[in-house]
């Protein structure tokens, strides 16, 4: 597409939203790595809550939660999941759908291992989406687990990632007088090359 260019440049979106993240590494006061991802229940009902997306690879992006949580019972069950990654100081975001996969190897243990101690306790400590009848009864589960997992606790098998691979992403600028610039890249199966199109504002 001709007039791709700019910070829309290049054959490899994965590469691009890199490049945007990097630059809202720069900019964002807190957080640039902050995502809205959006599931659906079993009823249909939708859901949102922030997570951070800890690693854009080749052809996927990464995130990691507490598989008993409500996010993971819904990804677990519809298989698919969409997310926006919206950044106020650079006045770009990227949107993202398609299908969910566990990440429970050794990425997720490398990932799990590298948080801080009291992040890796934590994990182990809450019980995820569910009631909780104060944050003192949250604390002493906390010292519990630490007395029984000492400074080098392992990955909970309830703890992990979540891969998503996408069948369409858009990535989208601001520009002047709402005459924004979209550009969304969709294929059928990742073994398919991507096709782009410009969107209307």
């Amino acid at each position: 597409m001709s007039d791709r260019t700019g910070i829309f440049k290049g054959d490899d979106p994965f590469a691009i939203a890199r490049s945007w993240l990097v630059e809202a590494e720069k900019s964002e006061p807190n957080d640039p790595n902050a995502i809205a991802l959006s599931t659906v229940d079993s009823d249909g009902m939708p859901n949102a809550r922030m997570v951070l997306l800890k690693d854009i690879e080749d052809d996927a992006f990464v995130f990691y939660t507490n598989y008993g949580s409500a996010k993971a019972q819904e990804i677990d069950s519809a298989g698919k999941a969409a997310f926006v990654i919206h950044w106020k100081s650079l006045r770009r975001q990227i949107r993202v759908r398609g299908v969910v996969t566990r990440e429970e190897g050794p990425q997720a243990d490398a990932y799990y291992e590298s948080r801080s101690l009291k992040s890796r306790l934590g994990a182990w400590a809450s019980r995820q989406s569910q009631p909780l009848g104060s944050r003192a009864e949250l604390m002493a589960k906390v010292a519990k687990i630490t007395a029984a997992h000492g400074p080098m606790p392992k990955r909970p098998s309830f703890w992990g990632g979540y891969r998503v691979t996408p069948s369409e992403i858009e990535f989208w600028a601001d520009g002047a007088f709402r005459l924004h610039d979209r550009f969304r890249w969709t294929r059928e199966g990742t073994d398919n090359a991507w096709e782009t199109v410009r969107l209307n504002p």
